[in-house]
Protein backbone atom coordinates (compact mmCIF):
# COMPACT_ATOMS: atom_id res chain seq x y z
CA UNK A 1 0.00 0.00 0.00
CA UNK A 2 0.94 3.63 -0.78
CA UNK A 3 0.80 7.00 0.43
CA UNK A 4 -1.30 7.86 -2.21
CA UNK A 5 -3.39 5.01 -1.35
CA UNK A 6 -3.59 6.80 2.24
CA UNK A 7 -5.13 10.07 1.28
CA UNK A 8 -7.32 8.53 -1.26
CA UNK A 9 -8.60 6.24 2.05
CA UNK A 10 -9.07 9.61 4.05
CA UNK A 11 -10.76 11.28 1.25
CA UNK A 12 -13.69 8.69 0.54
CA UNK A 13 -13.67 8.99 4.28
CA UNK A 14 -14.74 12.90 4.18
CA UNK A 15 -16.39 12.17 0.87
CA UNK A 16 -18.70 10.03 2.42
CA UNK A 17 -19.82 12.12 5.12
CA UNK A 18 -18.50 9.86 7.65
CA UNK A 19 -15.93 12.29 8.99
CA UNK A 20 -18.84 15.08 9.21
CA UNK A 21 -21.28 12.86 11.06
CA UNK A 22 -18.42 12.11 13.52
CA UNK A 23 -17.74 16.04 13.86
CA UNK A 24 -21.44 16.48 14.05
CA UNK A 25 -21.71 13.94 17.04
CA UNK A 26 -18.64 15.89 18.93
CA UNK A 27 -20.38 19.61 18.46
CA UNK A 28 -22.96 17.80 20.34
CA UNK A 29 -20.94 17.43 23.87
CA UNK A 30 -22.07 21.00 25.59
CA UNK A 31 -17.91 20.93 26.20
CA UNK A 32 -17.95 24.59 27.69
CA UNK A 33 -14.89 25.09 30.15
CA UNK A 34 -16.67 28.16 31.15
CA UNK A 35 -19.36 26.84 32.86
CA UNK A 36 -18.80 24.86 36.17
CA UNK A 37 -22.11 23.01 35.55
CA UNK A 38 -20.59 21.30 32.58
CA UNK A 39 -17.97 18.80 34.58
CA UNK A 40 -19.76 15.79 33.59
CA UNK A 41 -19.70 16.53 30.17
CA UNK A 42 -15.93 17.72 30.05
CA UNK A 43 -15.27 14.11 31.05
CA UNK A 44 -17.96 12.01 29.21
CA UNK A 45 -16.31 13.59 25.93
CA UNK A 46 -12.96 12.03 27.20
CA UNK A 47 -14.37 8.62 28.23
CA UNK A 48 -16.86 8.05 25.81
CA UNK A 49 -15.76 9.94 22.74
CA UNK A 50 -12.19 10.55 22.38
CA UNK A 51 -11.07 6.90 24.34
CA UNK A 52 -12.92 4.78 22.07
CA UNK A 53 -11.43 6.41 18.91
CA UNK A 54 -8.26 5.73 20.24
CA UNK A 55 -9.04 2.21 21.75
CA UNK A 56 -10.25 1.36 18.01
CA UNK A 57 -6.93 2.13 16.60
CA UNK A 58 -4.81 0.24 19.05
CA UNK A 59 -4.41 2.88 21.68
CA UNK A 60 -4.38 2.25 25.36
CA UNK A 61 -5.53 4.95 27.36
CA UNK A 62 -6.25 6.66 30.90
CA UNK A 63 -8.19 9.63 32.14
CA UNK A 64 -6.40 11.51 34.93
CA UNK A 65 -6.78 13.95 37.94
CA UNK A 66 -5.51 17.32 37.19
CA UNK A 67 -3.35 18.72 39.43
CA UNK A 68 -5.43 21.86 40.03
CA UNK A 69 -8.34 20.70 42.36
CA UNK A 70 -11.67 21.74 40.39
CA UNK A 71 -10.36 21.56 36.97
CA UNK A 72 -11.19 18.80 34.25
CA UNK A 73 -9.64 15.88 33.66
CA UNK A 74 -7.08 14.44 30.96
CA UNK A 75 -6.47 11.84 28.64
CA UNK A 76 -3.26 10.15 28.28
CA UNK A 77 -2.98 7.94 25.49
CA UNK A 78 -0.39 5.45 23.79
CA UNK A 79 -0.16 3.17 20.41
CA UNK A 80 3.98 1.87 21.14
CA UNK A 81 4.62 -0.55 18.26
CA UNK A 82 8.45 -0.68 18.68
CA UNK A 83 11.19 1.25 20.85
CA UNK A 84 13.32 1.95 18.00
CA UNK A 85 10.66 3.98 15.66
CA UNK A 86 10.10 7.47 16.24
CA UNK A 87 7.89 8.95 18.95
CA UNK A 88 4.93 11.67 17.94
CA UNK A 89 3.00 13.37 20.66
CA UNK A 90 -0.53 14.62 19.63
CA UNK A 91 -2.53 17.05 21.39
CA UNK A 92 -5.98 18.22 21.04
CA UNK A 93 -8.46 20.28 23.62
CA UNK A 94 -11.75 18.99 23.26
CA UNK A 95 -13.45 21.90 25.86
CA UNK A 96 -14.98 24.96 24.15
CA UNK A 97 -15.98 28.53 25.11
CA UNK A 98 -19.70 29.49 26.10
CA UNK A 99 -21.82 28.34 23.26
CA UNK A 100 -23.51 31.79 23.31
CA UNK A 101 -27.03 30.59 21.56
CA UNK A 102 -29.24 33.73 21.57
CA UNK A 103 -26.30 35.50 19.17
CA UNK A 104 -26.22 32.98 16.85
CA UNK A 105 -27.63 33.81 13.53
CA UNK A 106 -31.61 32.29 12.71
CA UNK A 107 -31.83 28.66 12.04
CA UNK A 108 -27.90 28.01 13.55
CA UNK A 109 -27.09 26.64 16.60
CA UNK A 110 -23.76 26.02 18.80
CA UNK A 111 -24.84 22.65 19.45
CA UNK A 112 -25.80 21.38 16.02
CA UNK A 113 -23.39 20.85 13.04
CA UNK A 114 -25.29 22.65 10.18
CA UNK A 115 -23.45 22.61 6.75
CA UNK A 116 -24.35 25.75 4.29
CA UNK A 117 -22.19 25.82 1.08
CA UNK A 118 -18.58 25.35 2.85
CA UNK A 119 -19.15 26.47 6.06
CA UNK A 120 -19.85 24.06 8.71
CA UNK A 121 -21.38 25.58 11.39
CA UNK A 122 -21.13 24.79 15.48
CA UNK A 123 -19.13 25.65 18.26
CA UNK A 124 -15.89 23.81 18.46
CA UNK A 125 -15.59 22.70 14.44
CA UNK A 126 -12.94 25.28 14.37
CA UNK A 127 -11.96 25.17 17.89
CA UNK A 128 -10.58 22.50 18.23
CA UNK A 129 -12.83 19.57 17.79
CA UNK A 130 -12.60 20.06 13.67
CA UNK A 131 -8.76 20.25 14.12
CA UNK A 132 -8.27 17.11 16.69
CA UNK A 133 -11.21 15.36 14.15
CA UNK A 134 -9.03 15.84 11.26
CA UNK A 135 -5.87 14.51 12.85
CA UNK A 136 -7.60 11.28 14.35
CA UNK A 137 -8.81 10.22 11.19
CA UNK A 138 -5.54 10.56 9.32
CA UNK A 139 -3.95 8.64 11.82
CA UNK A 140 -6.71 5.78 11.30
CA UNK A 141 -6.32 6.60 7.66
CA UNK A 142 -2.68 5.50 7.66
CA UNK A 143 -3.33 3.01 9.91
CA UNK A 144 -5.91 1.13 7.44
CA UNK A 145 -3.93 1.21 4.95
CA UNK A 146 0.04 0.46 5.98
CA UNK A 147 -1.41 -2.10 8.94
CA UNK A 148 0.50 -0.24 11.20
CA UNK A 149 1.28 3.43 12.05
CA UNK A 150 5.31 3.08 11.07
CA UNK A 151 6.02 5.15 14.58
CA UNK A 152 4.78 5.76 18.38
CA UNK A 153 2.48 7.91 18.67
CA UNK A 154 1.13 9.19 22.11
CA UNK A 155 -1.89 11.69 23.05
CA UNK A 156 -2.69 14.27 25.54
CA UNK A 157 -6.12 15.67 25.59
CA UNK A 158 -7.30 18.31 27.40
CA UNK A 159 -10.27 19.98 28.99
CA UNK A 160 -9.55 23.64 29.69
CA UNK A 161 -7.34 25.24 27.09
CA UNK A 162 -10.31 27.92 26.70
CA UNK A 163 -9.75 28.51 30.56
CA UNK A 164 -5.79 29.07 30.63
CA UNK A 165 -5.01 25.42 30.44
CA UNK A 166 -4.87 24.87 34.16
CA UNK A 167 -3.03 21.70 35.59
CA UNK A 168 -1.68 21.00 31.62
CA UNK A 169 1.97 21.66 32.63
CA UNK A 170 1.81 20.54 36.00
CA UNK A 171 0.67 16.99 34.29
CA UNK A 172 3.54 16.80 31.53
CA UNK A 173 5.98 17.47 34.49
CA UNK A 174 3.95 14.72 36.09
CA UNK A 175 3.61 12.31 33.28
CA UNK A 176 6.92 13.44 31.27
CA UNK A 177 8.40 9.99 31.09
CA UNK A 178 4.97 8.68 29.54
CA UNK A 179 5.10 11.91 27.40
CA UNK A 180 8.48 11.54 26.39
CA UNK A 181 8.63 12.15 21.80
CA UNK A 182 11.18 13.13 19.56
CA UNK A 183 8.62 16.20 18.59
CA UNK A 184 4.44 17.36 18.93
CA UNK A 185 2.70 17.36 16.24
CA UNK A 186 -0.84 19.60 16.88
CA UNK A 187 -3.34 21.40 15.11
CA UNK A 188 -5.16 24.76 16.66
CA UNK A 189 -5.40 28.16 15.43
CA UNK A 190 -5.98 29.57 11.80
CA UNK A 191 -4.06 29.16 9.25
CA UNK A 192 -2.13 32.20 7.97
CA UNK A 193 -4.83 32.52 4.52
CA UNK A 194 -7.80 30.33 4.21
CA UNK A 195 -5.84 28.93 0.95
CA UNK A 196 -2.63 28.64 1.63
CA UNK A 197 -1.10 25.08 4.03
CA UNK A 198 0.33 26.47 7.39
CA UNK A 199 2.49 25.56 9.88
CA UNK A 200 3.77 27.32 13.16
CA UNK A 201 6.38 26.27 15.15
CA UNK A 202 5.63 28.23 18.33
CA UNK A 203 3.34 31.06 19.56
CA UNK A 204 3.53 34.51 21.00
CA UNK A 205 3.31 34.70 24.82
CA UNK A 206 0.49 36.06 26.75
CA UNK A 207 0.52 37.87 29.89
CA UNK A 208 -2.76 39.58 31.41
CA UNK A 209 -2.69 42.16 33.81
CA UNK A 210 -4.98 44.87 35.60
CA UNK A 211 -4.90 48.35 36.24
CA UNK A 212 -6.40 49.91 38.76
CA UNK A 213 -6.84 53.29 40.63
CA UNK A 214 -8.75 54.30 43.77
CA UNK A 215 -9.62 56.40 46.11
CA UNK A 216 -10.41 55.66 50.32
CA UNK A 217 -13.78 58.09 50.20
CA UNK A 218 -15.46 56.81 47.17
CA UNK A 219 -17.50 58.71 44.39
CA UNK A 220 -17.87 62.32 45.43
CA UNK A 221 -20.18 64.99 43.71
CA UNK A 222 -18.76 66.50 40.46
CA UNK A 223 -20.04 69.70 41.13
CA UNK A 224 -18.86 70.48 44.67
CA UNK A 225 -15.56 68.26 44.22
CA UNK A 226 -14.75 68.37 40.94
CA UNK A 227 -11.62 70.43 39.96
CA UNK A 228 -9.95 69.60 43.13
CA UNK A 229 -10.21 66.02 43.57
CA UNK A 230 -8.56 63.75 41.46
CA UNK A 231 -10.28 61.57 39.05
CA UNK A 232 -9.55 58.07 38.79
CA UNK A 233 -11.12 57.53 35.15
CA UNK A 234 -8.88 60.89 34.19
CA UNK A 235 -5.80 59.02 35.87
CA UNK A 236 -6.17 55.23 34.56
CA UNK A 237 -7.26 56.62 30.93
CA UNK A 238 -3.72 59.26 31.74
CA UNK A 239 -2.05 55.87 32.82
CA UNK A 240 -2.93 53.80 30.05
CA UNK A 241 -1.81 56.45 27.24
CA UNK A 242 1.54 56.69 28.96
CA UNK A 243 2.30 52.43 28.27
CA UNK A 244 0.77 52.50 24.85
CA UNK A 245 -0.10 55.63 22.38
CA UNK A 246 -2.90 56.43 20.11
CA UNK A 247 -1.42 54.44 17.47
CA UNK A 248 -0.86 51.13 18.98
CA UNK A 249 2.86 51.66 20.01
CA UNK A 250 4.48 50.60 22.70
CA UNK A 251 6.14 53.15 25.23
CA UNK A 252 7.30 50.85 27.55
CA UNK A 253 10.88 50.45 26.73
CA UNK A 254 11.31 47.24 28.64
CA UNK A 255 8.32 45.21 27.11
CA UNK A 256 9.68 45.89 23.60
CA UNK A 257 10.89 42.86 22.19
CA UNK A 258 14.71 42.15 20.94
CA UNK A 259 15.23 42.96 16.94
CA UNK A 260 13.60 40.62 14.82
CA UNK A 261 16.00 38.15 13.42
CA UNK A 262 16.59 38.25 9.32
CA UNK A 263 14.95 34.69 9.33
CA UNK A 264 11.95 35.56 10.83
CA UNK A 265 12.03 38.54 8.74
CA UNK A 266 12.42 36.17 5.45
CA UNK A 267 9.80 33.57 6.92
CA UNK A 268 6.95 36.59 7.37
CA UNK A 269 8.49 38.94 4.07
CA UNK A 270 5.96 37.68 1.59
CA UNK A 271 2.54 37.43 4.02
CA UNK A 272 -0.88 39.30 4.09
CA UNK A 273 -2.55 40.21 6.78
CA UNK A 274 -6.32 40.70 6.81
CA UNK A 275 -6.72 39.38 2.66
CA UNK A 276 -9.67 37.25 2.89
CA UNK A 277 -13.01 37.65 2.16
CA UNK A 278 -14.54 38.75 5.09
CA UNK A 279 -11.66 39.96 7.24
CA UNK A 280 -11.65 43.30 8.81
CA UNK A 281 -10.08 46.17 6.93
CA UNK A 282 -6.65 47.07 8.61
CA UNK A 283 -5.96 50.46 10.64
CA UNK A 284 -3.84 52.66 8.51
CA UNK A 285 -0.64 53.36 10.82
CA UNK A 286 -1.31 51.42 13.55
CA UNK A 287 1.47 49.84 15.58
CA UNK A 288 5.22 49.76 15.57
CA UNK A 289 6.44 52.23 12.95
CA UNK A 290 8.63 50.70 10.44
CA UNK A 291 7.17 47.08 10.63
CA UNK A 292 5.07 45.27 7.66
CA UNK A 293 2.07 44.23 9.59
CA UNK A 294 2.91 40.39 9.24
CA UNK A 295 5.54 41.56 11.39
CA UNK A 296 3.17 43.42 13.75
CA UNK A 297 1.58 40.43 14.16
CA UNK A 298 4.06 37.59 14.25
CA UNK A 299 7.51 39.13 15.16
CA UNK A 300 6.72 41.93 17.40
CA UNK A 301 4.70 42.95 20.88
CA UNK A 302 1.35 44.51 21.16
CA UNK A 303 -0.29 45.69 24.65
CA UNK A 304 -3.78 45.72 24.44
CA UNK A 305 -6.70 47.03 26.69
CA UNK A 306 -9.18 44.43 26.58
CA UNK A 307 -11.55 46.08 29.20
CA UNK A 308 -12.61 49.31 31.28
CA UNK A 309 -14.86 50.35 33.86
CA UNK A 310 -15.55 53.31 36.04
CA UNK A 311 -18.90 54.22 37.50
CA UNK A 312 -21.58 52.64 35.22
CA UNK A 313 -22.11 54.35 31.80
CA UNK A 314 -25.72 53.16 31.07
CA UNK A 315 -26.85 55.00 34.07
CA UNK A 316 -24.30 57.57 34.65
CA UNK A 317 -24.19 60.31 37.76
CA UNK A 318 -22.75 63.47 37.95
CA UNK A 319 -20.06 62.03 40.34
CA UNK A 320 -16.20 61.49 40.17
CA UNK A 321 -16.14 57.76 40.05
CA UNK A 322 -14.30 56.34 43.37
CA UNK A 323 -12.17 53.70 41.25
CA UNK A 324 -11.22 53.02 37.44
CA UNK A 325 -9.72 49.78 36.18
CA UNK A 326 -8.44 48.16 32.93
CA UNK A 327 -7.80 45.02 32.18
CA UNK A 328 -4.61 44.57 29.93
CA UNK A 329 -3.09 42.11 27.26
CA UNK A 330 0.72 41.92 26.63
CA UNK A 331 1.68 39.57 23.66
CA UNK A 332 4.73 39.06 23.64
CA UNK A 333 7.39 37.09 21.09
CA UNK A 334 10.69 35.44 22.53
CA UNK A 335 13.69 37.45 24.33
CA UNK A 336 11.00 39.65 25.91
CA UNK A 337 11.64 40.27 29.53
CA UNK A 338 8.24 39.47 30.57
CA UNK A 339 8.95 37.85 33.93
CA UNK A 340 9.84 41.07 35.59
CA UNK A 341 6.59 42.72 33.47
CA UNK A 342 5.25 43.95 37.02
CA UNK A 343 8.29 45.67 37.91
CA UNK A 344 8.89 47.37 34.41
CA UNK A 345 5.41 48.35 34.58
CA UNK A 346 5.25 50.12 38.09
CA UNK A 347 8.79 51.43 37.45
CA UNK A 348 7.57 53.06 34.10
CA UNK A 349 4.33 54.17 35.56
CA UNK A 350 6.45 55.71 38.54
CA UNK A 351 8.61 57.64 36.13
CA UNK A 352 5.43 58.76 34.31
CA UNK A 353 3.82 60.35 37.77
CA UNK A 354 1.29 57.76 38.27
CA UNK A 355 2.20 55.75 41.63
CA UNK A 356 -1.46 55.68 42.52
CA UNK A 357 -1.83 53.00 39.74
CA UNK A 358 -1.41 49.51 41.29
CA UNK A 359 -0.43 46.83 38.51
CA UNK A 360 -1.61 42.88 39.13
CA UNK A 361 -0.50 40.45 37.15
CA UNK A 362 -3.30 37.87 36.34
CA UNK A 363 -2.44 35.08 33.96
CA UNK A 364 0.61 34.73 31.55
CA UNK A 365 2.13 32.28 29.44
CA UNK A 366 5.57 32.25 27.94
CA UNK A 367 6.46 32.32 24.19
CA UNK A 368 8.07 29.22 21.91
CA UNK A 369 9.46 29.54 18.80
CA UNK A 370 11.44 26.45 17.48
CA UNK A 371 13.97 26.49 14.58
CA UNK A 372 12.34 27.24 11.06
CA UNK A 373 15.82 25.39 9.66
CA UNK A 374 15.36 22.48 12.78
CA UNK A 375 15.16 19.08 10.76
CA UNK A 376 12.07 18.16 11.90
CA UNK A 377 10.39 21.86 10.08
CA UNK A 378 12.37 21.15 7.20
CA UNK A 379 10.40 17.77 7.49
CA UNK A 380 7.13 18.74 7.73
CA UNK A 381 7.56 21.56 5.31
CA UNK A 382 8.42 19.53 2.41
CA UNK A 383 5.63 17.28 2.93
CA UNK A 384 2.85 19.29 3.88
CA UNK A 385 4.01 20.51 0.42
CA UNK A 386 4.06 17.26 -1.49
CA UNK A 387 1.02 16.72 -0.32
CA UNK A 388 -0.89 20.32 -1.16
CA UNK A 389 0.95 20.93 -4.37
CA UNK A 390 1.46 24.58 -2.54
CA UNK A 391 4.06 26.45 -0.85
CA UNK A 392 3.70 26.60 2.81
CA UNK A 393 3.46 29.50 4.80
CA UNK A 394 5.74 29.17 7.92
CA UNK A 395 4.92 31.09 10.53
CA UNK A 396 7.95 31.55 13.47
CA UNK A 397 5.35 31.69 15.95
CA UNK A 398 1.46 32.27 15.76
CA UNK A 399 0.06 35.70 16.54
CA UNK A 400 -2.09 34.20 19.31
CA UNK A 401 -1.12 32.04 22.25
CA UNK A 402 -1.59 28.24 22.37
CA UNK A 403 -0.37 26.35 25.56
CA UNK A 404 2.89 25.26 23.82
CA UNK A 405 4.91 26.09 26.48
CA UNK A 406 4.86 22.82 28.44
CA UNK A 407 5.62 20.87 25.36
CA UNK A 408 8.80 22.94 24.01
CA UNK A 409 10.13 23.74 27.38
CA UNK A 410 8.90 21.44 30.08
CA UNK A 411 9.37 18.35 27.67
CA UNK A 412 11.91 19.67 25.59
CA UNK A 413 10.47 19.10 22.14
CA UNK A 414 10.45 20.15 18.59
CA UNK A 415 6.85 21.62 18.38
CA UNK A 416 4.85 21.54 14.83
CA UNK A 417 1.73 23.14 14.56
CA UNK A 418 -0.77 22.74 11.75
CA UNK A 419 -3.82 24.58 11.82
CA UNK A 420 -6.94 23.94 10.10
CA UNK A 421 -9.08 26.76 10.54
CA UNK A 422 -9.03 30.38 9.02
CA UNK A 423 -8.78 33.71 10.19
CA UNK A 424 -12.48 34.79 9.26
CA UNK A 425 -13.57 31.16 11.40
CA UNK A 426 -15.77 33.63 13.89
CA UNK A 427 -13.72 31.49 16.62
CA UNK A 428 -15.21 32.55 20.39
CA UNK A 429 -17.60 34.10 18.77
CA UNK A 430 -21.16 33.62 17.55
CA UNK A 431 -21.60 31.60 13.91
CA UNK A 432 -17.82 29.68 14.47
CA UNK A 433 -17.18 27.73 11.40
CA UNK A 434 -14.83 25.09 9.88
CA UNK A 435 -14.61 25.27 6.03
CA UNK A 436 -15.38 21.97 3.90
CA UNK A 437 -12.70 22.70 1.34
CA UNK A 438 -9.77 23.47 3.87
CA UNK A 439 -11.03 20.23 6.27
CA UNK A 440 -10.54 18.08 2.92
CA UNK A 441 -6.98 19.28 1.96
CA UNK A 442 -6.23 19.21 5.79
CA UNK A 443 -7.41 15.68 6.21
CA UNK A 444 -5.41 14.70 3.24
CA UNK A 445 -1.86 16.82 4.31
CA UNK A 446 -2.26 15.38 8.63
CA UNK A 447 -2.43 11.53 6.46
CA UNK A 448 0.54 12.79 4.39
CA UNK A 449 2.25 13.84 7.27
CA UNK A 450 1.78 10.82 9.71
CA UNK A 451 3.33 8.56 6.72
CA UNK A 452 5.76 10.29 5.60
CA UNK A 453 6.36 10.10 9.87
CA UNK A 454 6.56 6.34 9.70
CA UNK A 455 8.60 6.36 6.51
CA UNK A 456 11.29 8.73 7.27
CA UNK A 457 10.96 10.03 10.57
CA UNK A 458 13.90 7.58 11.74
CA UNK A 459 15.88 9.53 9.63
CA UNK A 460 15.07 13.40 10.90
CA UNK A 461 15.33 11.67 14.32
CA UNK A 462 19.07 10.40 13.72
CA UNK A 463 20.20 13.76 12.24
CA UNK A 464 18.66 15.64 15.24
CA UNK A 465 20.10 13.71 17.20
CA UNK A 466 23.71 13.48 15.23
CA UNK A 467 23.68 17.61 15.40
CA UNK A 468 22.77 17.69 19.29
CA UNK A 469 26.05 15.91 19.45
CA UNK A 470 28.49 18.50 17.99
Amino acid sequence: MTRTEAIAHVSRHFESGAFQSVLRRRVGYRTESQNPASQAVLLGYLSDEIAPALHAMGFTSDIVDNPDAGMPPMLIGERLESVGLPTVLIYGHGDVVNGDATNWTDALSPWELRADGDRWYGRGTADNKGQHSINLAALASVLATRGSLGFNAKVIFEMGEEVGSPGLDSTCARYADRLSADLLIASDGPRQRAAAPTMFLGSRGALHFRLRVSNAFGARHSGNWGGVLANPATVLANALASLVDGSGRIRVNGLLPPPIPQRVRELVANLEVGADEGDPPLSPGWGEPGLSDAERVYAWNTIEVLAMQAGDTCRPVSAIPGSAEAVCQLRFVIGTDWLNARDLLLAHLHREGFDNVDVTIEASGGATRLDPDHPWSRWAEDSIAATSGKPVTILPNLGGTIPNECFATTLGLATIWVPHSYPNCRQHAPDEHLLGSVALESLKIMTGLFWDLGESGHKVRETVRASSKR
